[in-house]
C-alpha cells in the first residue's frame, strides 16, 4: 500500500527476533500502560467471585489507572450478562445508552458525545467505510474486560473526542494451563414471540517445551435475535386555510410553500397561537396547523451475530513474549418492514359543514382531530438484506530490555466490507374516509378508516412503485505501532515512553438505486404469494388498525427477476433484469496516517504523600486522497488535503492518603470526518408527502477535523476495601463543530418526481462547550449480619449542560444568523443504580437506567413544525439471578426492560414545541427473558 507494506514488513520481521533479557508477558497492547501494568496486579487482590468480583475488579482498575477510567470487568469467561458490549457499558458513570429498537441497545454516548474511539485490545478497529466500529457487534460473551477512558495520554490514538473504549479479548496466557468454558442462554423475545440461542465456548491450553511456553486459545460465539418493533406515528406538521378561506381555496385545503404564505424549515415552525395570520393572496388570513399524514412502521427482523477469536502465543525466554491473533465477526440481518401511511390532509369531502370535521387544542391554531374524506394512502413491503464480514490479524512482539526497558511492535491488518440490497414494492388506494386523533394520550395517536377490514382486501389496492436499491461499502487498513519505554524506581524521573503508529487506510462505497412507477393493476391480479398480512400490531395498545396487507419482501427477493420484468414490461423500460447489477463507486478514499509521541512519568513527595505526574504530546500527519463519482451523471471528480497536529496532554495525580487521591487531566483530541460526509455528489430523495421538492444530503469534502480542548478533575475515596465514592468535573471545548446547512437546489435528469430539492450538507460552522459532573458509589458494606452479608450498591449520575451555536441559514444555503442550541443526543442528567447480592454462590443483580429527554436530530427542512426532533426520558429495568450449582457449573435468569419502556420523540426547538401538542413517534421496546447455562474449568 503505497510503499507502507515494504516498511512494515522488515519491521515485522526484525519485531520477531528474541531478546535476552527477563519476562514479561503482554496480554494488552497499546492500551494505557498505567491500566496495563496494574491490572494483574489488582485482580490477584481480588479474593471474592461471583457479581462482586466483577464490580471490585472495575474499581481495582480505576484506583490504579493514571488516566480517568471506568471498567466492565467478566471474572469468568462468558460471565457478563448482556447481549453485547454496548448493554454491557450501560452501567459505567458518564455512559448514556440508547436507540434500542431490535430488541438491543444500539448506540452509546460519553459524558453526551457519541463519537468514542473503539478499540480491541488496544488496535483501531472499524466497520466497513466508517471511522468507528459497530460496537453492538461485539459479543459480551467473548469480552475478557472492557475500560472507558474518558481522559487520554499521549501514547494513546487520538481521534474520538467523547474517549476511548477498549475491548480486551482472552489470550491463553490469561490461564495456567488447560481452560474450557461455555455459556449457552434462550432468549425469549416477547414482542415478537420468539426463543433465540446466545452460545458461546472458550477452549485454552499452555504448554512448557524446550523452545519456551506456548499457548493456544479459540473462542466463539453465536447469537440470533429474532425481533419486532411497532410504532405509530403523527406525521410532520403543515399549514392550512380555516374553513372560512381566502379567494381561490376550499375550506381546510392545504397551503403549498409555492404559495410565498410560509417558508418551511424555520427552526421555530410556524406560529401556532390562536389566530395566528400569515399573508396568502394579497392579505393577512388565519391559518390552521395540522400533520399531513400518519403511519405505523411494524418492522420484523432476524439478526445473526457469529463471532471467533483465536490466538497462539509464545514465549522463548523470560525476556520476550510473542501473540498472533485473528478476531472475525459476522453481522447479517434480514428486516420485513411492514408499513402503512395514510395522508390526512386533502381537502374537499368534508360535507355540509367542514368545521365539524375538525378538533383544535385549546388557545392554538393546531388541529389535534379531524376527519377527511377521499384520503390516499399507501402500504409499502420493505425487504432489506444486510451483512457484514469483518477481520482483524495482528502480530505483536513484547521484549523486556535489561531490568527496566521495555519494548513493543505490534503489526495488524483488517478488512471489512458491508453489503446490503433494499427491494420495497407499494399498493395504494383512496379510502372513503379517515378519522385521526393526533394524540389520545400520552404522545400516543388513534387512526381508523370507515371500513379497517378493507385493508385486508386485495381487490381494494393497487400495485404501485417499486424500488431496487443495494450498497456496498468496504475498507481495509495495515497498521502498524512501536513503543518503547524504560522505567526507573527512584528519583523524580520513573518513565519515559515513546513510540510511532503508522496507518494506510482505504474505503470505498458504492451504491445501485432504481426506481418504477406503478403498475396500474390490482394486487389480486399478481400471485398470491406476493401478500403478505401482519397481524396483532401494537399489542392493542393504541386504536389504531392491526392489520393490513403489503407486498411480501420475501417473495420479492426470491422472485426479484420476474418483478424487474414484470415492471420492465409496462411502465419502466429502463429497467434492469440482472441480480448481478453494476453498483457506481461514489468514493474511494485512501488515509495516511503517521503519528509520534513521546512522553515521561514523575513523581515526588508533596507534604509526605506521593505525588505523579505525566506529561506528553502527540504530533499526527494525515493525509487524505479522494476520488467521488456523481451518481446521476458519471462525472468523477478527485481531490486531496491534509492536516497535521500537536496534541498536549498532561495528567496529576495526588495521593492525599492511602484511601483518598484527585487527579487532574488536560488533554487535546480530535475527531475526524466520517468518509462518507466528504462526499460532495448527493443523494437524493425525490416529494414524497407532495410539499413541492424533494430532500437530500451531500458531503463536503474541505471538512476539517474537529478538535476539543479537555480538562478533569476527580476526586476519588476508597473507604473499604470494596467501596469507593468518587466525583469528576469535566469541560469539553470544542472547535469546528459539524452542524448541517441546508440549500434548496435545482438538480435536473435525477428520474426523481421533482427537479427541486432541499440538500442538507455538513460544515464546521460551530463551536460548543460541554461541561459536567459525575458523581459515582460503589458499596459492599462489612458490617451486616450474616443473612445480609453480601449485599452492595453501585449507582452514578451524570450531570451536563452543553451549548453549541447553530448557524441559521437562507434557500441558497448562506449563514444569515445564527442561535444556540445543546449538543444532539444529550441528556443533562441520566443515572444508574445497580443493588448486587453475592453470597454462598447465588448472585443477583438489579438495574435501573435513566435518561432525561434529549435532542436527537433535526428534521429535514420541508415542514411547518419546529425543527428540533427531542427524545422522552428513557430508561430500562435489568434483572440478572446467577446460581452456582458447583464450582464449575452455573445457572442463570436475566430479564431486561422489565418495565416495557416505549421510546418516544416530539418536535421543539427551544421554547416552541412540545411533547403534548407536538408529538411524533412511539416504538414499543421490546421485553425479553433468558435462561443460561455456563461450566468453567480452568
Amino acid at each position: 500500500m503505497r510503499g507502507i507494506a515494504t516498511i512494515l514488513a522488515s519491521v515485522s520481521a526484525l519485531a520477531f527476533l528474541p531478546s535476552p533479557a527477563s519476562a514479561q508477558d503482554t496480554s494488552e497492547v497499546q492500551s494505557s500502560p498505567d491500566v496495563a501494568s496494574v491490572t494483574s496486579e489488582a485482580e490477584d487482590e481480588i479474593v471474592v467471585t461471583g457479581v462482586r468480583a466483577s464490580i471490585v475488579g472495575a474499581l481495582n482498575v480505576k484506583r490504579n489507572a493514571t488516566q480517568v477510567v471506568d471498567s466492565i470487568v467478566a471474572e469468568d469467561v462468558g460471565k457478563l450478562p448482556d447481549n453485547n458490549a454496548i448493554e454491557a457499558l450501560q452501567r459505567i458513570s458518564g455512559v448514556q445508552v440508547t436507540n434500542r429498537t431490535g430488541g438491543e441497545a444500539a448506540a452509546i454516548s460519553i459524558r453526551g458525545l457519541p463519537d468514542a474511539l473503539t478499540t480491541m485490545n488496544g488496535r483501531n478497529i472499524f466497520t466497513a467505510s466508517g471511522q468507528a466500529f459497530a460496537l453492538a457487534d461485539i459479543p459480551a460473551n467473548l469480552v475478557k474486560r472492557i475500560d472507558v477512558y474518558k481522559t487520554r495520554a499521549a501514547d494513546q490514538i487520538e481521534t474520538g473526542i467523547a474517549g476511548q473504549i477498549d475491548v480486551f479479548t482472552r489470550r491463553p496466557f490469561d490461564f495456567n494451563g488447560f481452560a474450557i468454558s461455555g455459556v449457552a442462554r434462550g432468549i425469549y423475545n416477547e414482542q415478537a414471540d420468539s426463543f433465540n440461542p446466545n452460545v458461546s465456548g472458550l477452549i485454552s491450553n499452555r504448554w512448557e517445551t524446550g523452545i519456551g511456553d506456548i499457548g493456544v486459545l479459540v473462542s466463539g460465539s453465536y447469537a440470533r435475535t429474532k425481533f419486532r418493533d411497532m410504532s405509530v406515528t403523527s406525521g410532520a406538521m403543515v399549514p392550512f386555510v380555516t374553513e372560512n378561506p381566502p379567494p381561490g381555496f376550499t375550506p381546510l385545503q392545504r397551503v403549498f410553500p409555492e404559495s410565498g404564505a410560509w417558508v418551511p424549515g424555520t427552526e421555530r415552525g410556524l406560529p401556532y397561537a390562536a389566530g395566528s395570520t400569515f399573508l396568502l393572496g394579497g392579505r393577512q388570513v388565519p391559518y390552521y396547523l395540522s400533520r399531513d399524514a400518519v403511519f405505523s412502521p411494524d418492522v420484523a427482523g432476524t439478526r445473526e451475530r457469529p463471532a471467533v477469536n483465536a490466538a497462539v502465543q509464545w514465549s522463548p525466554n523470560n525476556s520476550s513474549t510473542y501473540t498472533a491473533e485473528v478476531f472475525w465477526n459476522q453481522f447479517s440481518a434480514t428486516t420485513q418492514n411492514s408499513l402503512f401511511f395514510s395522508f390526512v390532509d386533502w381537502w374537499g369531502s368534508l360535507g355540509a359543514n367542514p368545521k365539524s370535521t375538525i378538533e383544535l387544542y385549546p388557545d392554538t391554531n393546531i388541529i389535534k382531530a379531524r376527519s377527511v374524506g377521499d384520503v390516499y394512502g399507501f402500504n409499502s413491503g420493505d425487504y432489506t438484506r444486510s451483512k457484514t464480514n469483518s477481520f482483524v490479524y495482528a502480530l505483536n512482539g513484547d521484549w523486556k530490555v535489561g531490568d527496566n526497558a521495555r519494548i513493543t511492535a505490534d503489526l495488524s491488518y483488517q478488512n471489512s466490507q458491508f453489503d446490503t440490497q433494499f427491494l420495497a414494492m407499494r399498493i395504494d388506494r383512496v379510502a372513503k374516509r379517515i378519522d385521526v386523533d393526533f394524540n389520545t394520550r400520552n404522545g400516543i395517536p388513534a387512526y381508523n378508516f370507515d371500513n379497517n377490514a378493507l385493508l385486508t382486501d386485495p381487490t381494494q389496492w393497487n400495485v404501485g412503485e417499486f424500488y431496487d436499491n443495494a450498497n456496498r461499502s468496504k475498507g481495509d487498513a495495515l497498521t502498524l505501532h512501536l513503543d518503547g519505554e524504560n522505567r526507573w524506581d527512584e528519583g523524580f524521573l520513573r518513565r519515559v515512553k515513546a513510540g510511532i503508529r503508522i496507518d494506510d487506510r482505504n474505503a470505498m462505497d458504492s451504491v445501485r438505486a432504481q426506481d418504477a412507477p406503478g403498475l396500474g393493476r390490482r394486487l389480486s391480479t399478481l400471485d398470491p404469494g406476493l401478500q403478505l398480512l401482519n397481524k396483532d400490531f401494537f399489542d392493542g395498545r393504541a386504536s389504531v388498525p392491526t392489520s393490513w396487507l403489503v407486498p411480501n419482501g420475501t417473495y420479492i427477493y426470491e422472485n426479484v427477476d420476474a418483478i424487474r420484468q414484470l415492471y420492465k414490461g409496462s411502465v419502466a423500460p429502463g429497467f434492469k433484469l440482472s441480480n448481478a447489477l453494476s453498483l457506481t463507486d461514489v468514493f474511494d478514499i485512501n488515509e495516511i496516517t503517521m503519528t509520534a509521541y513521546a512522553m515521561a512519568d514523575g513523581q515526588f513527595d508533596l507534604f509526605g504523600r506521593p505525588f505523579f505526574v505525566q506529561a506528553g504530546v502527540r504530533y499526527t500527519d494525515v493525509d487524505t486522497n479522494f476520488v467521488f463519482t456523481d451518481r446521476y451523471n458519471g462525472r468523477v471528480t478527485s481531490a486531496s488535503n491534509g492536516t497535521s497536529r500537536f496534541l498536549p496532554s498532561a495528567t496529576l495525580r495526588y495521593e492525599i492518603t492511602d484511601d483518598f487521591r484527585i487527579r487532574f487531566n488536560y488533554g487535546e483530541t480530535l475527531r475526524r470526518p466520517a468518509f462518507g460526509d466528504l462526499n460532495p455528489n448527493p443523494n437524493l430523495v425525490g416529494d414524497l408527502t407532495n410539499v413541492g421538492r424533494g430532500s437530500g444530503s451531500a458531503g463536503n469534502p474541505n471538512l476539517r477535523p474537529t478538535t476539543a480542548r479537555n480538562y478533569d478533575l476527580s476526586a476519588e475515596w476508597y473507604f473499604e476495601r470494596n467501596s469507593a465514592l468518587y466525583a469528576t468535573a469535566f469541560r469539553r471545548e470544542i472547535d469546528g463543530l459539524v452542524v448541517p446547512v441546508t440549500s434548496l437546489l435545482v438538480i435536473p435528469g435525477t428520474g426523481l418526481n421533482t427537479n427541486r430539492f432541499a440538500v442538507t450538507r455538513p460544515e464546521n460552522a460551530s463551536n460548543g462547550v460541554l461541561k459536567g459532573i459525575e458523581l459515582g458509589l460503589t458499596y459492599f458494606p462489612t458490617y451486616l449480619p450474616w443473612v445480609l452479608d453480601g449485599f452492595g450498591f453501585q449507582g452514578s449520575m451524570t450531570l451536563l449542560d452543553s451549548k453549541q451555536n447553530i448557524p441559521i441559514s437562507d434557500q441558497n444555503g448562506n449563514i444569515v444568523a445564527e442561535t444556540e442550541s445543546a449538543f444532539f443526543g444529550v441528556s443533562d442528567l441520566s443515572y444508574n443504580a445497580t443493588l448486587a447480592y453475592d453470597k454462598g454462590g447465588l448472585g443477583a443483580r438489579l438495574s435501573y437506567v435513566w435518561r432525561k429527554a434529549f435532542l436527537g436530530n433535526n428534521e429535514a427542512r420541508l415542514f411547518a413544525n419546529p425543527i428540533g426532533v427531542w427524545r422522552r426520558p428513557e430508561s430500562s429495568l435489568d434483572f440478572q439471578l446467577t446460581y452456582d450449582v458447583t464450582k464449575r457449573l452455573g445457572l442463570t435468569l436475566d430479564a431486561v426492560n422489565l418495565t416495557s419502556q416505549t421510546q418516544q420523540n416530539y418536535y421543539k426547538f427551544e421554547d416552541a414545541g412540545n411533547q403534548n401538542q407536538f408529538n411524533l413517534g412511539t416504538t414499543l421496546l421490546s421485553r425479553t427473558f433468558a435462561v443460561g447455562l455456563r461450566y468453567a474449568f480452568d
